[in-house]
This record gives C-alpha cells, structure tokens and sequence, in this order.
C-alpha cells in the first residue's frame, strides 16, 4: 500500500514539472522560450528505454512494477518537452489511466506473493483412464469429460481467489502495456496521432520508443503471468480479505469507465492540456486577485 500511494507522488511530481515549465517557459517569451525543452525530451525517452529494459530484465514482480512507474514518467517528461496541446492531451489521459493501473498492480504485489503458498493449478489434469468412465449400462458418467480417446479428463475449479488475481493481473498488464482495449491504449493511441503530426527527430524517436515500451512491457507482463498462474504447485488456495480486493478493483473500473467514457474525459484532458500550454487565464486570474482584509478572531469583523 506504500507503494502504491508513493505511484501517486511521482505522476505528481512529473505533473508538477508540466505545470511550471508551460507557465514559466512558454513559447512567447522570448530567449527563454522552451527552455529546457529538448532535456525533456531525449531525459524522457532515455527513461523509457531504462524502464522498459529494466522490466524486460526483472525476474521479481515487485521491481518489474517499479520499472513500469519509471517507463511511465519518463513517457510523460517526454510529451510535456513538445509543448503540443494535442500531445498533450494523450499525456495527461495516458498519466490518469497508468497512475490507476500502477496503483492497483502494486496493491497486487503482495497478494501475488502469497499465490506462491497457495495453488496455481489453471490447467486441466488428465487423469487417464484410472477413473470409472461408464455406468454399468455403458453410458458416461454424468459430470465426466472425456477427451477424443474417450479417457477421464477431470478438471479443477479455480477458486475464486486466482480467479479474482488473474483477471485483474490481466487488466493491469493491458493498461501498463498500452493495449487495447484498456485506456492506456487510448492515451498512446492520442500520443501517437500527435507525434505523427509534429514530424521532428525528437516525435520519431518517441514514437518508436512509445511501440517497443508497450512491445517490451507486455513480454515482461506475460512472462510474470505465466510463473504465477500457470505453474503446478501442490497448495491450499490463497485467502483474500475484502478489503484487500476492493481497493484493486475500484482501480481498475476506473480505468474501464475512463474507455467506456472515453469522449468527456478525452475533452477533459483537452481543456486541461489547453490551460496549460496558454497560461495567460491563469496569470490572469492570480494577477486579478485582491488580498482579503484580515478578520479578527474574536467579532467577525475586519479591523
């Protein structure tokens, strides 16, 4: 859960970075105009590369998902040195969508340690023919699966626990990975669209780092998947809290209503992307602003 909350401090603090350089370094003020913009820029794409290589390379879930918060900041450092509201607006969609999604992978990183201790059995048993098939009149037994040679296949339920891990491990993975049909598709997708537009060495370079990321984080993404759910262990299932769950799918129904209601967030994120690459409303309206008279504590009233 530390985790999880420290995945909102650093889409903060890369928020934070957009917010103070549109204001202070936009494109009309003279020699200092987009300054700093290029170290934006190629900062950003080489923290992509890191991270994606960093997930590619790690055999831990737990550090596989911190280099997934370091592949989407470096992402979102990028776009912000292009100065392009329309860039803009697929980083802002593409930094609610992956700062859900790393919430809740790292709320699943424990959980995911403990299917370790517990059963991870998904796949069918064949148990061949040492089960009674037939009943004495020569029909299958109800409730029996036989396969095209006519032997047992006994299959085991999954329990709900694994059932509830993999489908939000799925989930997660198709946000981080920018996948459709998830919204971390839809705000790469916006990205993308722009930096086809801008046509500098800069937008081709993140443009092919934005591909191999989302290449290099599913492979990483499925290959986890696979050691966790697809491996035979011999355990009891593990146990899970409701408390532990729900916080982890709030998250990902966040994410889902953000592609179901992808048209008002997508003007949202606009409106906002907007405001920040034309500060003059917000110099405006602090310039605007006249101080309150101090009112005394004690009657209400200014002195």
């Amino acid at each position: 859960p530390v985790s999880a909350l420290f995945v909102i401090l650093t889409k903060v603090g890369v928020y934070s970075i957009m917010r103070l350089w549109t204001l202070c370094f936009p494109a009309g003020t003279g020699v200092s105009a987009l300054f700093g913009s290029d170290a934006l820029i190629w900062g950003g794409i080489v923290t992509v590369v890191f991270g994606s290589i960093g997930m590619l390379a790690s055999l831990s879930f737990e550090r596989m998902a911190a280099f997934s918060v370091i592949t989407s900041a470096g992402t979102l450092l990028a776009a912000a040195g292009f100065d392009n509201p329309a860039l803009g607006t697929g980083a802002l969609f593409y930094l609610a969508s992956s700062t859900l999604a790393g919430c809740a992978m790292w709320l699943l990183v424990e959980l995911l340690d403990r299917t370790r201790q517990g059963t991870t059995m998904l796949a069918t048993v064949d148990y061949g023919d040492t089960l009674p098939q037939f009943t004495e009149a020569g029909e299958p037994l109800p409730g029996v699966n036989l396969d095209d040679e006519e032997l047992v296949l006994v299959g085991r339920a999954i329990p709900f626990a694994l059932a509830f891990l993999g489908v939000t491990f799925a989930l997660c993975a198709l946000v981080v990975a920018g996948l459709p049909p998830m919204s971390g598709f839809v705000g790469k997708v916006v990205m993308m669209l722009a930096l086809l537009d801008i046509r500098t060495p800069q937008a081709w370079g993140l443009f092919i780092v934005l591909i191999l990321s989302g290449l290099f984080g599913a492979m990483a993404l499925i290959r986890v998947g696979m050691r966790h759910f697809w491996s035979r262990l011999d355990y009891e299932p593990p146990r899970l809290r409701v408390i532990e769950t729900l916080p982890i799918a709030l998250l990902l129904l966040a994410c889902v209503a953000m592609v179901a209601l992808a048209e008002p967030v997508y003007l949202y994120m606009r409106a906002t992307a907007d405001s920040l690459h034309d500060s003059t409303a917000y110099i405006d309206a602090v310039l605007s602003a006249r101080p309150r008279s101090p009112v005394d504590a004690a009657t209400g009233e200014a002195p």
